[in-house]
């Protein structure tokens, strides 16, 4: 098929590195992989940080003259087989392809949508309504996650669902060098207020009373609160964190393969990328047992899962993974199995070209 690919949020060819960017351009790369023509078709970002109206008054003029331009080029070229949105949601919702895909009768897809009630409130719930009517129109909605797919199916029950589970591009991850330091914990998350910082609070906390265990941390990762962050492990012994900032993403592996343990509490995460690149590496996980995070770290089997708010747990399981060398190898080697054969490309492509096989294509 031919797609138009469009991320409201955030572009595939944003500057910015992120987990939603990484997702995008990976998601473009699996529809390539299953033989698609994808074209990105629009990179107009619509987000609203705050529910301000003037400024989504403003975004809507933008939506609607980026519908002109869409419109033309359609008139003139042809219209693709499918209209793909990755990522709408009360801040970022799709203004475009929904009214595109009525004029022209272009099926339309999303992927990563989601749905909260307890944003139904002034202009959110304005927000809210519009990715409503976005994923009831929708030939199907794409689910990463069951927490995702029961918010949309409560608010949305018409609406058409398929489930792909969370995945990354595993080609950095193949070779398998060298083991780095077993007792080396990473951690790899942006720095900015929120669930980020609570969680780099979590990990500081729970790190200091195994002091007397001869762990040591790499920690990838900068942003506004970088200074907020750093304060968090002002008790702990500054020669045992590496603070290495923000680096490349062709750089993480190697990272990665340096270290023993991946530990990151994971507040409030969606699923979290990062959990697969460190499984891929061989890296047993420890994190809560919230949100998302259970649908990429299997529990007991690659990594633990600690209850949510429960430093004291999560102090355990890190404990636990340091001094039991032959858990942690086993685990490693099935956190790395999981992700290269359950969670690559490979096998992200097929499941896409069994769900959108399903989209009648005029």
């Amino acid at each position: 098929m031919r797609i138009a690919f469009y991320a409201p949020l955030k572009s595939p060819n944003d500057p910015v590195a992120s987990g939603d960017r990484q997702m995008a351009r990976t998601l473009v790369k699996a529809l390539e992989h299953g033989g698609h023509s994808v074209e990105l078709a629009s990179e107009l970002r619509f987000y609203l940080r705050e529910p301000e109206p003037r400024s989504f008054d403003a975004l809507k003029i933008a939506a609607r003259e980026e519908t002109a331009r869409l419109t033309r080029l359609w008139d003139r070229d042809g219209k693709p087989d499918l209209w793909f949105t990755y990522h709408p949601y009360y801040k970022a919702p799709d203004l475009i392809g929904p009214e595109l895909g009525s004029t022209f009768a272009v099926p339309y897809a999303t992927a990563e949508a989601s749905y909260s009630r307890r944003r139904n409130a002034g202009l959110w719930a304005d927000t809210q309504a519009l990715v409503a009517r976005a994923v009831g129109q929708a030939a199907l909605n794409i689910c990463f996650t069951q927490r995702d797919r029961q918010g949309l199916a409560d608010a949305i029950p018409g609406a058409a669902f398929g489930m792909l589970s969370p995945f990354i591009d595993t080609a950095a991850y193949r070779e398998m060098p060298a083991r780095g330091c077993p007792t080396r914990l990473v951690t790899v998350a942006m720095m900015r207020p929120g669930d980020k910082v609570e969680s780099y609070r979590m990990l500081a906390q729970a790190l200091g009373p195994i002091g007397h265990l001869p762990w040591t941390m790499s920690v990838v990762g900068d942003g506004p609160a970088r200074d907020e962050v750093k304060a968090q492990f002002a008790g702990l012994p500054a020669d045992r964190i590496q603070w290495l900032g923000s680096i490349e993403p062709a750089a993480v592996p190697d990272v990665l393969y340096g270290g023993g343990i991946y530990v990151w509490p994971g507040c409030g995460e969606a699923y979290g990328v990062a959990y697969l690149e460190a499984q891929a590496a061989g890296l047993p996980v420890v994190a809560q047992n919230i949100a998302g995070v259970p649908e990429v770290v299997r529990d007991g089997q690659t990594g633990i899962l600690t209850p949510p708010g429960n430093v004291a747990a999560f102090t355990s399981a890190i404990e636990r993974l340091l001094v039991r060398d032959a858990e942690r190898t086993i685990m490693a080697a099935e956190a790395r199995r999981f992700v290269l054969e359950e969670r690559s490309l490979d096998a992200a492509a097929a499941r896409l070209a069994a769900l959108l096989a399903k989209i009648p294509v005029s």
